[in-house]
């Protein structure tokens, strides 16, 4: 896509939303309900962020990924992860072709939209492998990186059920995701909807919305809008009040959590405010947006004490008292 398609920035804004319309009434002939989870995967994916989604088995996350992927027209992976898969399995690996040359044969990595499928299950060396690509989009092998194609996101999912053979992902993994979003049981009629259409025989046949260079131009444009000071400032505050011993933490946060969030939910915090808006139709995010969007940036990123756990303080419960 031409960067000179809209005569300005609001017009281009005017048609994202329509655009975003569009994707989410055809996520919506497959997904039946989980709107909150696919605007925030959605915001994830135009703030080029990536998302985890926690959730018991069973309740569709996977199939929300490759629809999601469809809609948009983006190369997908998924990856199953196990205890015996190895940072090569990802990656890829180098191999001896017919003329005795090394030749590196790309993994399942190299795709526009990747599903890390039980993320939680792999060992903390393969998790790792992750870690890279991630942050910087691309993939050293053998001494040599390789660039990822743009766009790229990572999707993982993780059981909150602690079972045998999980290993709980480092803060270092964690920080990387830009949202933490719970996905949560369907409704009574939504699960009577659910099980209406999945019990017959019928195909639903999926249009492509965007293609990969509209996605980009998309996410450009979102990190141009402006900001105002004193949103960028309610951001900063917020993130910095979840620090205890910190001159603007609350007593409950000096009490109840061990430490708090860095500068790098403060960025998420601005971009996905920017992104919360432009959905919105607005030109410029308010604080309204970053708090639409603390949650899911927060959770994963502040960590309660013993205190917190024995008083029956949940996370949640203690980033509703910080908004």
């Amino acid at each position: 896509m031409s960067e000179n398609q809209y005569k300005s920035e609001v017009e281009a804004v005017d048609a994202f939303v329509g655009r975003y319309k569009e994707l989410t009434n055809e996520i919506g002939k497959i997904i039946i309900g989980q709107d909150e989870v696919i605007k925030k995967v959605l915001i994830s994916i135009f703030s080029r962020g990536h998302c985890l989604l926690v959730g018991v088995p069973g309740l569709a996350k996977t199939l929300l990924v490759s629809t999601i992927s469809d809609s948009l027209g983006l190369d997908f992976n998924r990856i199953q992860f196990t205890p015996d898969l190895m940072p090569s399995d990802i990656i890829g690996s180098e191999i001896l072709d017919e003329s005795k040359n090394f030749k590196f044969v790309k993994g399942p990595l190299f795709a526009n939209i990747i599903l890390a499928d039980e993320i939680n299950r792999t060992p903390p060396k393969t998790q790792a492998a992750l870690l890279e690509a991630m942050q910087e989009r691309t993939v050293t092998a053998a001494g040599h990186q390789y660039k990822l194609a743009e766009p790229f996101f990572v999707l993982a999912t993780q059981n909150p059920i602690e079972q045998e053979g999980t290993y709980p992902l480092p803060e270092a993994q964690l920080d990387r995701f830009m949202f933490n979003v719970w996905v949560d049981y369907p409704t009574y009629d939504e699960e009577l909807s659910i099980v209406k259409n999945t019990t017959i025989d019928k195909e639903v046949h999926l249009n492509k919305i965007m293609d990969a260079d509209e996605i980009v131009y998309f996410q450009k444009l979102i990190r141009q809008l402006p900001v105002a000071d004193n949103v960028l400032e309610y951001a900063v505050k917020l993130v910095a009040s979840t620090r205890p011993g910190n001159s603007l933490a609350s007593s409950m946060v000096n009490d109840y959590l061990s430490w708090g969030a860095g500068p790098r939910a403060s960025q998420y915090l601005i971009i996905g405010a920017k992104c919360h808006a432009a959905i919105s139709g607005k030109y410029s995010p308010d604080i309204e947006d970053v708090k639409a969007v603390a949650e899911p940036i927060l959770r994963h990123r502040i960590v309660r004490n013993y205190k917190a756990e024995a008083d029956g303080y949940s996370i949640e419960k203690i980033i509703d008292s910080l908004l």
